[in-house]
């Protein structure tokens, strides 16, 4: 295992009172912006028109920014300083958002959603590294549990204020509200402490962009497929399960919304409660952590399979609640042990990279489950007939369920296959910190 050392990064001033806060009020918009952005879009397309392409970028656009974005923040901010990288992503997103706001047209939105997406990235690249660097010890593990309890809010919550504001003020509300809670930020930000990593040695180069040699510590390698598991198990239903339980259960979007907290209020909880025991509990480690979410997850992926058109919604509710802890359990506890497993002035670097393993998975397996449950209901189900049951609209509950069941299957056999890998990479990492 690689050990860290702070005497790489100078941090001046120390950590004020202000320091949470400023970081976990922007970061909070981040997951709010992914998940609440696409319950706009029916009043963008008849305000702005409703080209599928254009107007599904609305959405694409900020997720790929996003997911690129971490990679090339990561290595910046090790030049440049945390406190630098998350003023300016603060300031891009501020700004993206504004015009958004403004946009006269879906080619103009969507270009100022990639710039938002650009500056979301910096600002969860600066804030971990930033939350790594200048907290310590049990404050630390305090602090990044706030930081994955606030990413929960954001993400169960983001449909629920976007949708408020949409039937409020209208879909340019969303976005404003968003460039108002970060410009807010990007000017408290002076408060925060500045971390500035040590010049590279003489001669010698900085990280780069995409530093896989990473990976060769094992232990961060382990941590980075944690996410990739919450992205297979968890991310996907996330998003898709309100289609199901409209077309297999004949749900309203209300109902099936307040279905949907039985997965979010166990996301907001667990890291939270993670962090207590961690630090009141001998026996609770980062490992019996992340063992449980697996198994939390794959339990709770297994226990989908007894959604029904023939059966009540309480069958799965059970189920829901063990995703959300499968998710929830290990947000935050998992980021700052894989970034106290690096090299002090390579946090920022790690920092991108484990972002990108996270991010990049999200939108790969959200693709792969549409693909794959469209093209099942496509074998069984032509024309507007097939659209509309892959859309999740009631009519053919039979072919939908049978188009869920095979995709949670595969979710499954993923989530078995990452649990193994884990069990392995964490495995050889102890081998070789003893034979050391």
């Amino acid at each position: 295992m690689t050990a860290t050392s702070q005497d790489s990064v100078t941090i001046s001033p120390p950590p004020s009172r202000w320091t949470l806060p400023i970081v976990l009020t922007a970061q909070f918009v981040t997951p709010m912006a992914i998940a609440g952005t696409a319950i706009a879009l029916p009043e963008i397309s008849s305000d702005l028109g409703a080209q599928p392409t254009a107007l599904q970028w609305v959405v694409n656009g900020f997720n790929v920014a996003f997911a690129l974005g971490v990679l090339a923040w990561g290595s910046l901010s090790d030049r440049i300083g945390y406190r630098v990288t998350f003023t300016l992503g603060a300031t891009l997103f501020a700004v993206g958002s504004a015009i958004s706001a403004a946009a006269p047209s879906l080619a103009i939105l969507d270009g100022a959603r990639l710039v938002a997406g650009i500056g979301a990235a910096a600002i969860l690249t600066g804030a971990t590294a930033m939350l790594s660097k200048t907290f310590e010890g049990a404050v630390r593990t305090q602090a990044f549990a706030l930081f994955g309890t606030i990413n929960g809010l954001g993400l169960a919550l983001g449909p629920t204020i976007s949708g408020l504001l949409v039937a409020g003020v209208g879909w340019r509300g969303v976005f404003l509200v968003q460039a108002a809670v970060l410009a807010l930020a990007a000017v408290g930000s002076r408060a925060l402490p500045s971390t500035r990593p040590a010049p590279a040695p003489a001669g010698g180069k900085r990280a780069p962009i995409l530093d896989l040699t990473l990976l060769r510590n094992r232990e961060f390698l382990a941590m980075c497929l944690v996410p990739v598991a919450g992205s297979i198990g968890f991310v996907t239903l996330l998003t898709y399960l309100p289609s199901a339980f409209s077309g297999i259960k004949s749900m309203s979007p209300g109902a099936a919304g307040l279905t949907m907290l039985a997965m979010t209020i166990p996301v907001l909880v667990a890291p939270t409660a993670v962090a207590k025991l961690v630090n009141t509990v001998r026996s609770v480690h980062v490992g019996s952590v992340v063992y449980a979410s697996l198994a939390a997850l794959i339990l709770g992926n297994i226990g989908m399979l007894l959604l029904s058109e023939n059966r009540s919604i309480a069958w799965v509710i059970v189920p829901m609640v063990l995703l959300g802890f499968g998710f929830g359990l290990p947000i935050g506890l998992v980021d700052g042990h894989a970034l106290a497993v690096v090299p002090a002035e390579r946090a920022g670097t790690a920092a991108g990279l484990l972002n990108f393993f996270r991010i990049g998975s999200e939108a790969m397996f959200v693709a792969g489950y549409a693909f794959v449950l469209s093209t099942v209901v496509g074998q069984q189900l032509t024309g507007a007939a097939a659209e509309d049951t892959a859309a999740g609209q009631p009519g053919h509950p039979e072919v939908y369920r049978c188009a869920f069941d095979t995709t949670v299957v595969g979710l499954i056999s993923l989530l078995i296959a990452i649990t193994i890998a884990i069990l392995i990479v964490r495995s050889k990492s102890a081998q070789s910190t003893k034979e050391a």
